[in-house]
């Protein structure tokens, strides 16, 4: 009888531990199974956080082609010499901002110096004339002279002012200078953006470069390459879109000026030719450009920002947003997208709203 008392003890006891074990399992189990509280967005998130309407706009492909910003060659000064001679004190430099009027240089010439001689030959041939014709007047009253004195006097006379004007207009052309030096001025105010010209190079008239190249850079040109496939594409008139290298986050707005409807042999290209504003001077001649060209076709699509796609596991999502306590996430296909805009198949539909900022960093404290 002892023995079976022991042994129902035993019993009893291992039911309790049984029994106590499955209770904390069930605890487990039931604090496992209760629900995550719901992802709010911070206030201080909040405060910054684009929303955005999805909405329904036409498609704008974009196509992008490498170019190089240029002077416009229309509104430029080319500098040539006009006379042969040594070049001194040249203190303009590529670059440089110069007004007009602004010597960038002088000219020791021979041919200045011939100038001189001429127009000094033709004022003293003025005042001998003059006082020949005077004389030939005075003596034709007294009858010691005739008429035909007079006139060939007067000839002589308009003849020798004829030429000291002449050589006035030459000098003048010349920079009007009497000290044997031609001076090279700047017609215009801009920037030197082409310099052939040093100190002690000997120039001559004929030579086909010009000294100096002188743009205002209020406006620039962009030289792009178009391949045969996107010559299509692109029509004169395009509005586009300028990045470049130096200012990674400004675009610049231009249109198509030209395209030029040949190609070149060597590379199989046609060239375009943008032209853009330029405040500030913020583009300079031979920087590298980005030129993106946005054609609109006449298909319409469902519309959301860049900034609010997510791409993740070889799939694209959006966040719905419905308020600050009720954000979900939503899988998408698209259609295309340019530089600001995405085109979407399925996935989402007009009027929702989607979060156009922070969205990577919400769609991780989602997925936590």
């Amino acid at each position: 009888m002892f023995s079976s008392c022991i042994k129902f003890s035993l019993y009893s006891i291992l039911l309790s531990g049984s029994l106590i074990g499955l209770a904390s399992c069930s605890s487990k189990n039931a604090q496992n199974d209760s629900p995550r509280s719901a992802y709010e967005i911070p206030d201080s998130v909040m405060k910054t956080l684009v929303i955005d309407t999805v909405k329904i706009s036409n498609i704008m492909n974009s196509i992008k082609f490498n170019g190089v910003v240029d002077f416009n060659t229309d509104k430029v000064a080319n500098i040539f010499p006009l006379i042969s001679g040594n070049v001194q004190n040249v203190k303009a430099q590529l670059g440089d901002y110069v007004k007009a009027g602004q010597i960038l240089g002088s000219v020791k010439s021979s041919e200045i110096a011939n100038y001189n001689a001429a127009l000094i030959n033709a004022e003293s041939n003025v005042k001998l004339t003059a006082a020949l014709l005077s004389r030939t007047q005075d003596m034709a009253k007294s009858g010691l002279a005739s008429q035909v004195d007079v006139t060939t006097a007067k000839v002589n006379y308009d003849q020798a002012v004829a030429t000291k004007n002449a050589a006035e207009k030459i000098l003048s052309i010349n920079g009007n200078n009497l000290q044997g030096e031609y001076l090279i001025k700047s017609p215009i105010e801009g920037f030197i953006v082409q310099k052939n010209v040093t100190n002690g190079m000997a120039i001559r008239s004929d030579n086909g470069n010009p000294l100096f190249t002188i743009s205002d850079l209020k406006e620039v040109w962009v030289q792009a390459n178009v391949y045969e496939a996107n010559i299509d594409k692109v029509h004169e008139g395009d509005q586009v879109d300028v990045m470049t290298i130096t200012y990674p986050d400004k675009v610049f707005k231009g249109k198509i000026d030209r395209l030029m409807n040949v190609l070149d042999p060597t590379n199989r290209v046609m060239k375009m030719r943008v032209v853009l504003p330029n405040p500030g001077y913020l583009l300079k001649p031979q920087m590298f450009a980005t030129v993106t060209v946005n054609n609109g076709l006449k298909q319409e699509a469902i519309s959301i920002p860049n900034k609010a796609l997510i791409f993740d596991n070889s799939q694209y999502y959006v966040l719905i947003y419905k308020g600050k306590k009720d954000v979900q996430i939503r899988a998408v296909d698209i259609i295309s997208a340019n530089n600001s805009t995405t085109y979407i198949k399925s996935g989402i539909q007009p009027g929702e709203m989607v979060i156009g900022s922070q969205a990577i960093l919400i769609y991780g404290a989602l997925n936590n």
